[in-house]
């Protein structure tokens, strides 16, 4: 594979001969840098999917709590009746 330019071109005209390679880097860079990007949007997308779904366990915890509660508050206000009532 051939270089786009030669040694004596860069001898000749150092400034170009940088400007290139400096082109190339940031170039490299903006590649590697979309690339990281897109996995790290990939892996965040997993993420919010695993926890939608352990916020879905949680919310069906809560309301089978929320119920057992309020069975047992209106139990206690029975007993709590019948006791006031002897």
């Amino acid at each position: 594979m051939a270089l786009p330019i030669n040694f004596e071109q860069f001898a000749k005209d150092p400034l170009k001969a940088i400007m290139f390679l400096v082109v190339c880097a940031v170039g490299y860079l903006y590649a590697d840098n979309k690339m990281n990007l897109n996995s790290q949007i990939e892996k965040c997308d997993k993420n919010v999917k695993e926890v939608y779904v352990k916020i879905d366990v949680l919310e069906n915890k809560l309301r089978k709590s929320d119920s057992t509660l309020a069975r047992a508050s209106a139990r206690l206000e029975v007993l709590s009746e019948i006791k006031g009532l002897k």
